[in-house]
């Protein structure tokens, strides 16, 4: 007789537990969208930092063509909100640029920028544009030793990708265009004026 109650018993709960268990099995699961992490690497703050790149352009109403090697320095401040990034970017360079047609020589020995940045993040990677003033020094020679140099201002626009390497560190790759206002040479009897591109590299120390 035990057995019987105990077998009823067992059958009764299985009754019970088998429904449920369909219902469980049965019944529509919930789901999780995994939201693309855009601050998990943070842009914000002030950084500083070097670069190293080249020059090519010309020298308006003349037909030297400088190029060389250029070097510098830049600082700036990035403020972001979600994958926005904005900041402002100052830097000076110092140039081997210069080109020989003729009886004249010209050559841009440095320049520097103010520039606003505009970008996206994904994580660690920023695309960005960039545009602002631009100011050098545009240097003349010719025969006899004389020199004349004229420093003047202008503008510059460009592009680049910034990448996280650490939580301090980045380094970039970056193209910009310079143009620098004419100014009145007495060794070429007119207007001249810088115009050129560069392409360089660098890493940023973000404090």
């Amino acid at each position: 007789m035990r057995g019987y109650v105990l077998g009823a018993a067992a059958l009764t709960l299985a009754g019970w537990t088998a429904p449920a268990g369909a219902a469980d099995y049965y019944a529509p699961r919930g789901y999780t969208v995994n939201q693309p992490l855009y601050n998990s690497y943070s842009w914000a703050g002030p950084y500083l930092g070097g670069n190293l790149g080249y020059e090519w352009g010309s020298v308006s109403h003349n037909a030297t063509e400088p190029s060389g090697f250029q070097a510098g320095a830049q600082a700036g401040y990035n403020w972001q909100t979600g994958p926005w990034v904005f900041g402002v970017e100052g830097d000076i360079q110092v140039t081997g640029a210069d080109d020989t047609f003729a009886p004249w020589k010209f050559s841009n020995p440095w320049f520097g920028t103010v520039r606003g940045r505009a970008g996206y993040a994904f994580n660690n990677i920023l695309f960005f544009g960039t545009a602002g003033l631009a100011f050098g020094e545009l240097r003349g020679e010719t025969f006899g030793g004389f020199t004349e140099s004229h420093t003047s201002a202008g503008w510059t626009a460009g592009v680049g990708a910034e990448f996280g390497l650490a939580s301090n560190w980045s380094a970039k790759l970056e193209y910009l265009y310079v143009d620098l206002e004419s100014s009145n040479f007495v060794i070429t009897g007119t207007s001249n004026g810088s115009r050129f591109g560069l392409i360089r590299a660098g890493v940023n120390y973000h404090f």
